[in-house]
């Protein structure tokens, strides 16, 4: 009787010890994986800052496509910023499933100028005495706005988790594009009001007067139309 209960206390033994060692190797194993997985990422990571650490520039000699003579007068130049909002929704689903928003801070400038080869052979009148000076001129234009792209930023932006998706996977490569089009627009709209081209005129008046004037002319009129 003695004897059958040492051995069933013996098995009891090495069924503890199996279960025992039997989890340490599965504690063994996970601290392993752990381990190597640890080690791969560590080594990506190592191999992505070292490749970030060197760039190499393989561009190609810049080509000259077109060169053409300007004959017109920079007169004046306004500098703009605009806070673009924009927001693209689905309507029927949630912005927090589709859906992004975005400001974006926008600075740019727009130059304004009379185009001089425009004019005829018209366009200046003097008198026989060569006193009198009269300058017909074409208004003055506003050229395209030019963003300032290190003094223009995202603000901030919200995206649900489609377009968040999205973005990592092909980085959203018309977001950027669709945002400077629209402060384009809007930069364009605000020069038109703002005065700009008037201003530009009166500076060419002044310009076109003070040289004529040089030349010995005493009246000096500058008309636009």
């Amino acid at each position: 009787m003695e004897r059958h209960r040492s051995e069933v206390d013996r098995g009891r033994v090495i069924r503890v010890l199996v279960t025992v060692v039997a989890a340490a190797l599965a504690v063994l194993l996970v601290v392993l994986a752990v381990a190597q997985v640890r080690g791969f990422v560590q080594g990506i990571q190592g191999i992505g800052e070292q490749a970030s650490g060197r760039t190499v520039d393989r561009s190609r000699p810049v080509l000259l496509q077109s060169i053409r003579d300007l004959a017109r007068y920079e007169a004046a130049t306004g500098t703009f910023q605009v806070i673009v909002d924009l927001e693209n929704d689905a309507g029927f689903l949630p912005p927090a499933i589709v859906g992004q928003r975005t400001l974006f801070v926008a600075v740019g400038t727009v130059d304004a100028f009379v185009d001089f080869s425009r004019l005829g052979d018209d366009a200046v009148t003097v008198s026989a005495d060569r006193t009198t000076a009269e300058v017909s001129l074409p208004h003055a234009a506003l050229e395209r706005p030019n963003l300032d792209h290190q003094r223009s930023y995202v603000f901030s932006q919200e995206r649900g988790i489609v377009d968040r998706v999205r973005a990592f996977i092909d980085q959203a490569p018309n977001e950027q594009a669709q945002l400077y089009q629209v402060a384009e627009r809007k930069i364009a709209a605000a020069a038109a009001q703002s005065g700009l081209a008037a201003r530009a005129e009166g500076n060419a008046r002044r310009m076109l007067q003070d040289m004529l004037r040089t030349l010995g002319y005493r009246q000096v009129t500058i008309t636009y139309g």
